[in-house]
This record gives structure tokens, C-alpha cells and sequence, in this order.
């Protein structure tokens, strides 16, 4: 398998392109749609409402905290996650910023 030659691109391309990698699954989707519904959660709490295993969603949780979407904090024996809201609103711009360009041409 080949190298990404991801150093071949800017920043930006590279973090739009991870979080869109990051969003690539539902269920990653619907565990940010329960947080910014809650505001904060613990795991226990996702498992009972999108349905995965625990450790599924702890694995899901992993990949959304790497690129910083999500925080955690330990409270006791759990984790409570919530958005990451600097983060977010930083995403939201890069994504809406790419999202609004428009095609200058015609295609074929």
C-alpha cells in the first residue's frame, strides 16, 4: 500500500480531509448529535442510546478526540465527553469555508 504523501498538501487540505475521515462513519455522527444535544455525556450513556458495544464506542470516541472534535475529562471511574467548543467552531468555519466554494466552470 502507498504512502498518502499527505507533506505533498497544505494544512488545510490535510485537516479538512481528517475530519471528513472522522465523519465517515454514523455512528461517530450520531455520538456528536447526542453530545450537542446534551452538552456533555458519559460513555455509559452513549451505549444505551446509539446501540454499539462499549468498547465500539470508546473506539469511536478515540478517533473523534484525536482530531479534537471531542474532550474529555475523568470524573471519578468515568469520562465525561462533551464538544470541544473552540475546536468545533474552528471546524465549522474550515468546513463551510470549503463547502462554499463555487465551480467556475462548466463541466463537460
Amino acid at each position: 500500500m502507498g504512502l498518502t504523501k499527505s507533506e505533498i498538501f497544505t494544512e488545510e487540505q490535510n485537516k479538512i480531509a481528517a475530519i471528513a475521515k472522522v465523519l465517515g462513519h454514523p455512528a461517530r455522527v450520531a455520538i456528536l448529535e447526542f453530545l450537542i444535544k446534551l452538552e456533555s455525556c458519559v460513555c455509559g450513556d452513549l451505549v444505551k442510546e446509539i446501540g454499539l458495544a462499549q468498547p465500539t464506542i470508546s473506539q469511536h470516541l478515540k478517533e473523534l478526540k484525536k482530531v479534537g472534535i471531542i474532550k474529555g475529562t475523568i470524573e471519578g471511574t468515568s469520562v465525561c465527553y462533551c464538544i470541544h467548543d473552540e475546536n468545533w467552531e474552528e471546524i465549522q468555519n474550515l468546513m463551510g469555508q470549503f463547502l462554499n466554494k463555487n465551480s467556475t466552470g462548466s463541466c463537460c
